[in-house]
Formats: C-alpha cells, structure tokens, sequence
C-alpha cells in the first residue's frame, strides 16, 4: 500500500467527522459537504505540505475552518439573515433573570473542566445543544468561538451591529450554559 493510499484511507475515515463540523458552523448539508470536500482536495494535491508536527485531523480541520469562512463569507452577500427568529427568545432568557439584572439560579458547579473536555462524550453533547440553538445565534458563536473571528469581523460578514453581536453572543452562552447543565452535568433542579 502506497502512502497516497493510506492517505485517502485515513481522509474517507475522518470525513464523516469533518462533515458534522462544518455543518455545526454552515447549518447546510450541501454547503457543508463542499466546504468538507474542497478542504479535502486541497490535501490531496498537495500532500506534501503535511510535515507532520501535528496530527493530519488537526491539519485537515484547519483548512476546513478557512473553506467554512470562505463558505459563510459567500452566503452572507447572497442573502440576508432574519433577526425575527431571534426575538422569540426574548422571553425566555428574560426569564432568567431578576429585575436588578442578577441571575435568578446561580450556575451549578461543573465539576474539573480539564476533565471533562478530555470526554468525547461531551463533544456530542456539545453539539446537540448547538444544533439546539437558532441559527442565527449559532452562527454567530461558532463564528466567534470556533471560527475564532473577531467580532467586527463577524459584524461586517452579516451586516448587524457590535451591539447585536453581543447580545446574540450572550444568548448563545446562556441557552448553552443551560443545556449543558441539563443534559450533560446533571445539575438542573427540579420547579
């Protein structure tokens, strides 16, 4: 077996993972499966550019998040998001909080982070809560946090203000922080 085959072996391994990626950040099948490829591609034809001082899902996954930017930054100037989705979850955040701004419940202890991202199981966790989120304010923290864009960058890409940002930002944190508490530590009470 030649390396060039290894090669595409291990990519044809790794591909259903790198999918699910890109869709967490693209919220389209077709869309993600083209930035999934072409960042595929760009491996095999140049093979040579893999040194080696990080693992080839690492190496991979780097392309990817510049082919899911190429992809985000081509879809914002075809059509325009609607913030309307978002205005439905006014309420319920709303809801977590007393009048003078403090939280209603203080957030329950995690337990060892390091640990816990250590889990793989945490990541599928991670990601059902993502795909929980609207899309709009999923994008927006994916954007941020795994795209690692910086926040006039994302402003510009969708056309919304700093403040805007913001806020979608904190709801994501929060809805996250809440799912996480729910399904993954346990730590959710009873009302």
């Amino acid at each position: 077996m030649t390396a060039t085959d290894t090669l595409h072996r291990q990519l044809e391994v790794m591909r259903p993972l790198l999918v699910r990626f890109a869709q967490l950040q693209i919220r389209n099948q077709a869309l993600a499966e083209d930035a999934v490829q072409d960042a595929l591609i760009a491996v095999l034809e140049k093979p040579e550019r893999f040194n080696g001082q990080s693992s080839l899902r690492t190496y991979v996954t780097g392309i990817l998040k510049f082919k899911i930017i190429d992809c985000l930054r081509a879809s914002s100037r075809e059509r325009q998001i609607d913030t309307a989705e978002d205005q439905s979850e006014d309420d319920a955040i709303d809801a977590l909080f007393k009048a003078d701004g403090h939280t209603r419940e203080q957030p329950m202890a995690w337990g060892d982070p390091d640990a816990t991202l250590e889990q793989k199981d945490f990541f599928k966790v991670l990601e059902i809560c993502l795909e929980k989120l609207p899309a709009k304010t999923a994008r927006i923290f994916m954007m941020r946090e795994w795209l690692e864009l910086e926040t006039d960058e994302i402003c510009k890409e969708l056309a919304i203000t700093t403040s805007n940002a913001w806020v979608l930002l904190y709801r994501a944190r929060m809805r996250l922080r809440e799912c996480l508490d729910l399904n993954w530590f346990g730590n959710r009470q009873a009302t």
